[in-house]
């Protein structure tokens, strides 16, 4: 059918896009001859995984998969082979490299239009559709199923790692997706919904105009204030674990009253769980909260620690990728608080400063699903 209108606003870089009747993924051309695939998500099914390894890289670590695939010289000899190693894995999907909102957002800011495209294809390219969902989220879902927990109900987790439209930003940060026509059966709504959904995320990659920054949210400058009181006043490791708890209790404030009160949590209840010991050590078995618990720990203890920008928020994301995926390749400054935390926590993923490091020990997860027969590709 002829549209009546333009598909595309002027500074989109899409020329056309197309999806077979059978709904198995969606195929965008761009205006420079270059094509993505995206993976649709099935209706009906909630982990699509396969038993495929997850690794999330990093901001920079993307950087390099694209450079290598452009033929630029950055990193070592070794990163450029074991980045072009993960692009191999991921196109014989053995693997799922997940994209980020935190990607989407440093790479749109970034002013080098050519860098950015270059940048946002290979994130769109190789991760394929698959997206992490929003941390916030998440966090909102753990408290909600540990409060959950707390009162004796069960309830189904939603994957983190997921192919399911609009997951990239969540609606507490006042996104709202536009509805399927409401005469829509449901699994034609579902895929309407997953079609707009992949095809914004496309879209808004590969924006000729790049984005635009987002409002400082005084981040940086609440936990260096933090940071400097703590080194500041006396007491030994453990009162300062306990103030960094409160701390931490205080800021996600909000989210325990809304997720709490949610579930039909009674106010006495709440107060036992509050008042009871150290509630905050109680997030600690929590995939995501858990581990953002122990990176700002582990920072705030850190004598003389200065917060930079973006640590707040790679802490963020990174702690949700460890608690959810085989493997995050990350820059040192926040590996070895990661590290130390997953190891603290017996946490499974494994946390690597360079690609040469990581695609050594998937190498040995890979051949040890394929002897063992635990791992598929579909």
């Amino acid at each position: 059918m002829p549209l009546r209108s333009p598909l595309f606003e002027p500074t989109s870089l899409l020329r056309r896009v197309s999806y077979p009747p059978s709904f198995e993924g969606l195929v965008v051309e761009t205006l420079k001859g270059d094509s993505i695939v995206f993976d649709l998500p099935c209706f009906g099914r909630s982990d699509e995984l396969a038993g495929r390894l997850v690794i999330y890289l990093d901001q920079n670590k993307w950087r390099l998969v694209s450079d290598a695939m452009s033929g630029q010289q950055s990193g070592t000899s070794d990163d450029r082979a074991a980045a072009l190693q993960l692009v191999q894995w991921s196109a014989e999907r053995k693997i799922i490299l997940p994209a980020s909102s935190g990607h989407y957002y440093e790479t749109t800011k970034w002013s080098n239009a050519e860098g950015r495209y270059r940048l946002g294809l290979s994130i769109l390219q190789f991760s394929r559709g698959w997206q992490l969902r929003d941390p916030l989220q998440v966090w909102r879902d753990e408290l909600r199923l540990m409060f959950r927990a707390e009162i004796g109900q069960s309830e189904i987790v939603a994957p983190v790692v997921t192919l399911e439209p609009n997951t990239l930003h969540s609606a507490s940060r006042g996104v709202v997706a536009p509805p399927a026509p409401a005469d829509f059966p449901p699994q034609a709504a579902f895929q309407h919904e997953a079609l707009v959904s992949a095809l914004s995320l496309i879209d808004t990659m590969l924006d000729s105009g790049g984005g635009e920054r987002g409002p400082e949210v005084g981040w940086i400058e609440v936990n260096q204030k933090f940071s400097d009181w703590l080194d500041s006043h006396g007491g030994d490791a453990q009162q300062k674990r306990k103030a960094i708890d409160a701390w931490l209790l205080s800021d996600l404030q909000k989210k325990v009253a809304e997720e709490s009160f949610a579930i039909g949590m009674t106010p006495e209840q709440l107060k036992a769980w509050g008042t009871g010991s150290q509630p905050v050590q109680k997030m600690s078995s929590l995939p995501a909260l858990g581990l953002f618990r122990e990176m700002l720990h582990e920072r705030h203890l850190n004598r003389g620690t200065t917060w930079k920008p973006n640590d707040v928020i790679d802490m963020v994301y990174l702690s949700c990728a460890a608690g959810y995926s085989d493997f995050v390749v990350c820059e040192r400054q926040m590996r070895e608080p990661l590290a130390c935390g997953a190891k603290r926590l017996e946490r499974s993923a494994q946390v690597f400063r360079s690609l040469t490091e990581a695609v050594s020990a998937i190498e040995v997860a890979l051949e040890t699903r394929a002897r063992d027969g635990s791992g598929s590709a579909v």
